[in-house]
């Protein structure tokens, strides 16, 4: 059985990882025949936003701690994993993956990533292991990989253009496929950037795990 890593940045679409994609990913890869282990960095995230009302709350958390909520209680600090014991690697999107895993949110072209995460997927790569990237997560490939990487974020045009910025090569995509670059074995699907319900963003995921589990 191939085991998956997912690192999540959180718990929550606007200040950590996307709930439904993060869940998605994970039903995906038991259905493709993989098990998986949840990560997340023991930092505390950017921010803490009122999901009701869109507004930042006036408090701190925890990346691990919150996202120990969606992996109930299975997961592990990023700092501790070890490539050798995984097959693949899968990252679900949210505004985490660009508040707390990078500066992308803000800074886009000009971002930076946390170090931890860098040198975890860098890892993957050189040991020639598959990546799967969902929603917002493939902004941050040209980090990662050797410039030119195929990726998408789905169809946004100002996205793109930061990614493109950072040395990736962006291919627009529909919300239900994947983009899959075969040299370097990163997969990626728009999931919820442009995903209107929870189907959608599944059929895309699920489409983006089976590929990822094929490829490790």
């Amino acid at each position: 059985m191939k085991k998956v890593a997912i690192i999540l940045s959180g718990c929550g679409v606007f200040d950590g990882a996307e709930i439904h994609e993060s869940v998605l990913t994970m039903l995906h890869l038991e259905a493709a025949g993989a098990s998986y282990q949840c990560f997340a960095p023991n930092i505390d995230q950017h921010h803490v936003v009122n999901h009701l009302n869109g507004e930042e709350m006036n408090q701190t958390r925890n990346v691990l701690v919150e996202a120990a909520r969606i992996a109930r209680g299975e997961i592990h600090d990023l700092d501790t994993l070890n490539v050798n014991d995984f097959d693949a690697l899968a990252i679900p999107g949210g505004f985490g993956v660009a508040k707390n895993l990078s500066d992308f949110a803000f800074k886009g072209g000009d971002s930076t990533i946390l170090t931890a995460l860098k040198t975890t997927c860098e890892a993957f790569n050189q040991q020639n292991k598959p990546i799967a990237y969902v929603c917002i997560a493939p902004a941050l490939v040209g980090h990662i990989h050797n410039k030119g990487i195929k990726a998408t974020i789905g169809n946004d045009a100002d996205t793109a253009a930061a990614m493109s910025a950072l040395g990736a090569e962006h291919v627009n995509c529909h919300v239900d496929d994947i983009v899959v670059d075969e040299a370097q074995k990163v997969i990626s699907t728009p999931a919820y950037m442009l995903a209107q319900s929870i189907s959608e963003a599944s059929a895309g995921i699920q489409k983006a795990m089976t590929k990822l589990v094929a490829l490790a």
